[in-house]
């Protein structure tokens, strides 16, 4: 048996192996819980690549940013032409060693989460995305019962990706999809600058 032969018969009980295993699997009526965590860098940039492409089949998407503030990103300057089908809401007072203010944090926190759950309850969305919630939950700027308790509320409709490091063990528990980034390298390390277009 030729190379090509044994490849072209090696792919075919691939393609049939993964056909089964699509069968076997049950489609659901309700969104999902999505989470990117872990130390590496693209949690966020995963995320609105998620928006993008649910952009890209007409669906609708709100997007909280809890910790960037005012701080102008990209994917901020991008996505402002897409009024009809995204709507954001920038809701952070900026890093939290910028802040310094325990208490003003929480109060920002709470707004954030309640607008995140008049967004995942609206019924008007498919995609919610609560960007850097994960930070938010580290520093107990909200408990995290209260989080799940808003996830669970939410529309039927409503897919949700909760994006930053250190997720909570309670949210990795009841989300569908956990992954996490993981640092193998990184420009900061040897003194290199976040680079405009690539880090932010």
């Amino acid at each position: 048996m030729t190379d090509t032969e044994q490849h072209k018969l090696q792919m075919q009980a691939l393609q049939a192996e993964q056909r089964d295993k699509i069968r076997s699997r049950k489609a659901i009526d309700r969104g999902l819980v999505l989470v990117h965590t872990g130390d590496g860098k693209g949690k966020s940039s995963s995320a609105f690549g998620v928006v993008a492409r649910a952009m890209g089949w007409g669906h609708q998407v709100a997007v909280v940013q809890y910790i960037k503030g005012t701080w102008k990103t990209g994917e901020r300057e991008f996505f402002k032409s897409f009024t009809d089908q995204l709507h954001w809401h920038t809701m952070g007072d900026g890093f939290t060693w910028d802040t310094q203010d325990l208490e003003q944090d929480r109060k920002t926190a709470t707004a954030a989460f309640n607008k995140s759950c008049e967004l995942m309850c609206s019924g008007l969305y498919d995609l919610v995305v609560l960007d850097e919630i994960n930070i938010v939950l580290r520093y107990d700027y909200l408990p995290v019962s209260t989080v799940i308790d808003g996830l669970q509320r939410r529309d039927n409709r409503t897919s949700v990706i909760l994006t930053g490091r250190d997720a909570k063990p309670e949210l990795i528990e009841i989300a569908d999809l956990v992954t996490e980034m993981r640092e193998v390298k990184h420009p900061f390390q040897v003194g290199i600058k976040a680079r405009q277009g690539i880090d932010f």
